[in-house]
């Protein structure tokens, strides 16, 4: 399937809305996760609109892509094209046996959840599994229970971000002898720990990843306020990152 038309591309608006008909987009060809194509999207994780063979940076680049290719389309047909391009996570540790329903609602709009670890009990487990996809490592405080449903450590990709995950891990600078090595193996982009029921983002230069700990949700430890975090993994993006309180210990 092939399109013309007579515009150019200085007559492109700098925002593409929904329903924008392809003839406003001058030779435009989309490039999805290394295809390019005029026909049916094979893949949704990287999406470029180009026009003259150049990369036309927009805000909205998924809605004008895909107003390219159909002509036009409906909002709630972009809405749920684009959720299937991202995931949005909901990050909690060290719950130690207990789930503040809060957690729930908080996570609802999150793909999948991601426990790392010090569950408690493994009915906080089977209880998140049940709400969303779950993975999750154990913790030190972990019985035989959850040690033999997680593994110590995951290494795992979301979209274009490699993962690392482990209960004990510490922080930039200063990782623990056996973090620092498994951060040096597998080079993730996101390093994810908990055990310290201390709440910390941050980027480490020198690795090139961002680390986070969500703090503590449950209510054993000296942590004051009991913590959870939210993240969308956009392609090989991280953003829309939210700390949420659940309240006081």
């Amino acid at each position: 399937m092939a399109h013309s038309c007579r515009s150019t591309a200085r007559s492109l608006p700098r925002t593409i809305k929904v329903g924008t008909p392809f003839a406003v987009v001058p030779n435009a060809r989309l490039q999805v996760g290394g295809w390019q194509t005029f026909g049916r999207i094979r893949c949704l994780t990287r999406l470029s609109l180009y026009c003259r063979h150049r990369l036309v940076d927009y805000p909205q680049q998924f809605l004008a892509a895909l107003s390219c290719l159909c002509g036009t389309i409906e909002k709630s047909r972009v809405n749920r094209l684009i959720s299937a391009t991202l995931k949005r996570i909901g990050l909690i540790s060290d719950t130690h046996s207990f789930l503040d329903e809060q957690v729930f609602s908080y996570f609802e709009k999150c793909d999948e959840i991601w426990h790392a670890g010090d569950f408690g009990n493994i009915a906080v487990a089977e209880k998140l599994a049940a709400f969303k996809p779950l993975k999750a490592v154990y913790g030190n405080i972990d019985g035989q229970d959850i040690r033999s449903t997680f593994p110590e450590q995951l290494v795992f990709d979301c979209e274009n971000i490699k993962v690392l995950m482990r209960h004990i891990g510490g922080s930039p600078p200063k990782y623990n002898p056996e973090t620092r090595k498994e951060l040096a193996i597998h080079k993730p982009q996101l390093f994810v720990c908990g055990h310290s029921h201390i709440l910390k983002i941050m980027y480490d230069d020198k690795i090139n990843c961002l680390h986070i700990n969500p703090g503590a949700a449950g209510k054993q430890g000296w942590h004051k306020i009991r913590t959870i975090v939210r993240l969308t993994i956009d392609g090989s993006n991280m953003r829309d990152c939210e700390v949420v309180e659940l309240g006081k210990r």
